[in-house]
């Protein structure tokens, strides 16, 4: 038995008078209190208490050891207090990590939005495509496009990515307007390189069957604001997520194509580091982050 729990049976002994009494709320045996004492005793040199019919009393050493050892004890339980009470409350600094599109036109505005709300929590956003790892890096939460890998990360489900083809008014006037998925054969393809890399394009069909559809283009890139940016350009058909091409789509710098062939969606999920004891930063981003993503909901998107 370690010696704190120890020192805190001696408390109670000399708070009730009784080694019986400090038993029952240490929910043990009499005897395994009065053990305890007397290996403090036995550690110590010292004789703490004197026992007899009556009870117990302390000595000139059990008095002041009784005192350091009641300061000891109320140290701990302010310390398990002030923890708790932090965990009860969304303070401290906040780690975020998303990717650099969807961080910088989704989660940076909304981020805002959630320390307005909660004004004792600082944030840490860091932004990046690759793959984190959230417990090397000391990611407190990611958010993470796709279907996720069993693993022992906490998650929960935020909403869907829809994707969408759009190309330049100007383009498709130059090059005319593909009616099925196949006709992008005889199309200039802007590739996400991330996501299509292998330069195929698959769509869900109004019936609901898949098709997939090789595409090509002169131009690739790990970037979707330079993927966009050739779309307005009018140099092809680009794959774009809902939430990027939502403001040029209401300019009017793109329109949707093939939009009977839907392109897949993609989960949007929060990670954490473990799914047990979560801090209350974290429940209360991700609860925050759970209301933010119903029906279209890229449309309510602030101007970028």
């Amino acid at each position: 038995m370690d010696r704190l729990l120890a020192m805190q049976m001696f408390v109670r002994v000399v708070e009730t008078g009784s080694f019986s009494k400090a038993a029952r709320e240490f929910a043990t045996t009499q005897p395994t209190v009065t053990k305890q004492v007397a290996a403090i005793e036995a550690r110590l040199q010292v004789r703490l208490l004197n026992r007899n019919t009556r009870g117990v009393s302390l000595t000139e050493s059990g008095a002041f050891y009784y005192e350091k050892c009641k300061s000891i004890a109320r140290e701990v339980e302010e310390a398990d207090n002030v923890v708790q009470l932090r965990q009860s409350q969304a303070h401290g600094l906040l780690r975020i990590g998303t990717s650099v599109a969807f961080g910088r036109r989704v989660v940076v505005p909304l981020a805002l939005d959630f320390m307005a709300r909660h004004p004792q929590v600082q944030l840490d956003l860091s932004f990046d495509d690759r793959y984190t790892d959230l417990v090397a890096q000391g990611i407190d939460v990611a958010l993470r496009m796709g279907k996720l890998a069993d693993s022992s990360l906490g998650a929960r489900f935020l909403g869907m990515n829809p994707w969408t083809l759009v190309a330049s008014p100007k383009y498709l006037k130059k090059q005319g307007t593909p009616r099925r998925p196949a006709d992008l054969s005889g199309h200039t393809a802007l590739i996400y390189s991330i996501v299509q890399g292998d330069e195929v394009w698959r769509f869900v069909q109004p019936k609901g069957n898949s098709l997939s559809v090789p595409v090509s283009g002169r131009l690739r890139s790990n970037n979707l604001s330079a993927v966009l940016a050739a779309a307005r350009g009018g140099l092809g058909i680009a794959a774009l997520p809902r939430y990027v091409a939502q403001a040029s789509l209401v300019s009017g710098h793109v329109v949707e194509v093939l939009q009977d062939h839907a392109l897949p969606e993609q989960e949007i999920h929060a990670v954490f580091p473990s799914p047990k004891l979560v801090a209350a930063k974290v429940q209360a981003f991700v609860a925050f982050m759970q209301g933010q993503f119903g029906p279209q909901w890229w449309e309510t998107l602030p101007k970028a």
